[in-house]
């Protein structure tokens, strides 16, 4: 009897482990539908409470999802010409860069040559190679232009989201066939991935605000494109902060040299230590308990799959991953590793969450 329960048990292992490789295939394969989706989810999101407080002020529905629509697109028509047209001139300089860019490196071997380091032109020449340099830059902004082509679809996604949000529950209490029936833990986990992306979204705009002034205080081509980039790699969890630092710092360093270089890197990276130490656990505590070593490893996992909005939206979605596994007792215990060693000592991790 007992090696009977240990063959089903190893069998189902199996074929979980087989079902979990089949789903990684089908998303990677399905990539840029996922990605399409997990954006218009995320962006409804965004959306929800401005809708919900626009019906609790007994505006109907539809007019409430119109108005917020509207000011979304204004945003985002706002922000895509600006950001269009530094993406369009720096395109257009990346040539001109490039070839600076090889200028300071000779102009760095001469002064390390007089310093009785010889041999360093050829060194530097070879394995600092610009024109890679700046192709990593632009193609860093290209995987935004590639999320703008399908801009209306997504907008669309989300009008529709945003109209279906309020019947859901009543659709859902329809399948389970209990009109009362209530969802406390889903109804927080909910909550609490709103109040995450809507807190994040206004942190990283006032870091992108904040390194955008900075890059034109120090005189630095293309502020608006600096600024929103740190916007968007800010939501990318330790390191975010440092690649965001990377294209603007090469950028002042061709400009004006190392030491404008340095200030750029100091600026930024000021700035993603006050988010990520101060303001961020004030804001939001250690309210979804993931382990250090899991954030690094989600970000690494979605990065993979999914790309550049795979490591944006790794934290979001590692939660989901959780929740969906607190949520089964069988599975309960991956929902353990997943946590934090002080959540972990929790018996209802998602109930418990608040400090």
């Amino acid at each position: 009897m007992a090696e009977q329960i240990n063959s089903f048990r190893g069998r189902r292992i199996l074929i979980g482990a087989a079902a979990f490789v089949v789903i990684i295939a089908g998303i990677n394969l399905a990539q840029s539908v996922v990605v399409l989706f997990l954006i218009s989810f995320f962006l409804a999101l965004l959306g929800t409470p401005p809708v919900l407080w626009l019906k609790e002020r007994r505006f109907p529905s539809a007019f409430a999802v119109l108005v917020v629509m509207a000011c979304m697109i204004i945003i985002i028509l706002l922000i895509g010409a600006q950001i269009g047209s530094s993406f369009s001139n720096f395109s257009d300089e990346l040539p001109l860069l490039q070839s600076r860019i090889r200028e300071q490196i000779v102009e760095l071997s001469s002064f390390l040559r007089s310093k009785g380091f010889s041999g360093t032109q050829k060194y530097l020449l070879d394995y600092i190679n610009s024109e890679a340099i700046m192709n990593f830059t632009a193609g860093l902004i290209s995987g935004v232009s590639s999320i703008i082509s399908n801009l209306i679809l997504i907008l669309l996604t989300v009008t529709f989201i945003l109209l279906e949000i309020s019947s859901f529950p009543i659709k859902l209490r329809t399948i389970l066939g209990d009109p009362k029936q209530v969802f406390p833990r889903f109804t927080e986990f909910v909550l609490d991935m709103k109040r995450y992306m809507v807190i994040k979204t206004i942190i990283n705009l006032v870091a992108g605000i904040l390194i955008g002034v900075w890059m034109y205080i120090l005189g630095v081509q293309f502020p608006v494109l600096w600024g929103f980039l740190a916007f968007l790699l800010h939501y990318i969890p330790n390191i975010g902060a440092i690649i965001s630092a990377i294209p603007a710092a090469i950028l002042a360093f061709i400009q004006f040299g190392t030491g404008s270089a340095l200030l750029v890197i100091a600026g930024n990276i000021l700035v993603g230590f006050v988010i990520g130490n101060v303001i961020e656990p004030r804001l939001m505590g250690r309210k979804f308990g993931l382990s250090t070593l899991v954030v690094f490893l989600s970000l690494i996992f979605w990065g993979s799959l999914l790309g550049f909005i795979g490591a944006i939206l790794s934290i979001p979605l590692t939660m989901t991953v959780k929740f969906a596994f607190e949520s089964n007792d069988s599975t309960r215990w991956i929902a353990v590793l997943l946590g934090s060693e002080k959540f972990s000592e929790s018996p209802s991790p998602i109930s418990n969450t608040k400090e």
